[in-house]
């Protein structure tokens, strides 16, 4: 495309290039909380990421004519989620872009035919390898605060992608909260009735618990269960499972995990929870040295902010409809009090998942930052 240059990102430079380009781009953004730099390096490491094991990437930066990087995007191929879902999709991720119809363009059609030409049928994005990546277009309240696990983004963008053809295929909504004084009496309920007539309790975990007793494994083989019907999600496999385990669960306060239990002591549902890490990482602007370390430490342990992300709810299917929501509930407002955390946001949840969305209500919560999955048919090679 004239004026525009795309390049495969294969060297370091390359690489530095890739990663800073969104702290530039939204330098003056009061929104935008940065990635982790070196998060984002090891994603395309296959040492540091066990999701390279089965998926192909490739990423590509955008110059313009005076030699300027003005755009970034990530092509990527899960082969697993495809055989799962018997498609032949291309993601893109890490899509970041100025405001010009050329840029995203260039980038997008780069990304299509470096699928094309591995025989994908469809683009879709954005997503990751795993859902535990960032995924969906923030495509409403572009004027609240992003968070450390989801995308924050201009509105330009998604007037890009309409104006480009591509069209909806899922979207996603976050559920905020302000915590209450008390536990609602619905939840303490069901809660309490719950506990008698099936037999389930909650268990606080520690450090010992998930490096000696095996909970982190036990928490994302449950997640795999839980999960396996949602939306584009491909099971952990167990060089993941020790990856997470290693790099994540050791950083969470484990007073805002709950762990749920049957009698077999088999964990049938899981709440992680975390004070946000949202300041801490705009101060650090992403990087860890020289000084980010003290903001994020300073999150974690001395001074934490007054709202908490909600990382993931799983309960196991066959304990769905049980009461275990309410168990979470009323094992952390307590908690959050104590703490003075003062309210809390889900991560993204899908729009049409009715029976995790309605769990809320006795909450009074508000639904806001709606993402997008895009998608557009592209011809597969040789057709």
């Amino acid at each position: 495309m004239k004026g525009i240059m795309i390049k495969k990102v294969e060297t370091k430079e390359d690489m530095d290039d890739f990663v800073n380009l969104p702290n530039k781009l939204y330098a003056t953004c009061p929104y935008y909380v940065p990635d982790l730099e070196m998060d984002v390096r090891n994603t395309f490491n296959p040492k540091k990421n066990a999701g390279l094991e089965f998926s192909d990437i490739q990423a590509f930066l955008a110059f313009n004519e005076q030699g300027k990087a003005v755009g970034r995007i990530a092509g990527i191929i899960n082969h697993r989620a495809n055989k799962k879902w018997n498609t032949r999709n291309v993601r893109f991720g890490f899509f970041d872009f100025i405001d010009d119809l050329q840029v995203s363009a260039a980038l997008l059609n780069t990304v299509a035919q470096w699928g094309r030409e591995q025989g994908m049928e469809n683009i879709q994005g954005p997503m990751g390898i795993t859902d535990f990546d960032k995924e969906g277009m923030l495509i409403e309240d572009f004027d609240q605060m992003g968070s450390m696990n989801t995308l924050y983004n201009y509105p330009y963008y998604p007037q890009h992608m309409e104006i480009l053809g591509y069209e909806k295929e899922v979207d996603w909504i976050q559920v905020r909260i302000d915590i209450p004084k008390e536990t609602p009496a619905k939840y303490a309920r069901v809660a309490r009735l719950s506990k008698e007539m099936f037999d389930i309790k909650v268990k606080k975990i520690n450090d010992r618990d998930i490096t000696q007793g095996g909970y982190g494994h036990k928490i994302f083989h449950l997640l795999n269960e839980s999960y396996s019907p949602i939306f584009g999600f491909t099971e952990f496999t167990d060089r993941q499972i020790d990856d997470f385990v290693k790099q994540y669960l050791g950083l969470v306060d484990k007073r805002l995990v709950t762990v749920v239990e049957n009698d077999k002591n088999e964990v049938v549902g899981v709440a992680v929870s975390m004070c946000s890490l949202s300041d801490a990482l705009r101060k650090s602007a992403g990087k860890l040295f020289p000084f980010g370390w003290y903001h994020l430490l300073k999150a974690l342990k001395w001074k934490p902010e007054k709202h908490a992300d909600l990382l993931l709810i799983a309960v196991r299917p066959d304990y769905q409809m049980l009461g275990v929501n309410a168990l979470f509930f009323d094992d952390l407002i307590p908690i959050y009090n104590k703490h003075g955390i003062r309210w809390a946001e889900t991560g993204p949840q899908l729009e049409d998942n009715f029976r995790e969305l309605t769990q809320w209500k006795p909450l009074n919560p508000t639904f806001t930052k709606r993402r997008r999955c895009y998608k557009k048919k592209i011809m597969a090679k040789n057709t």
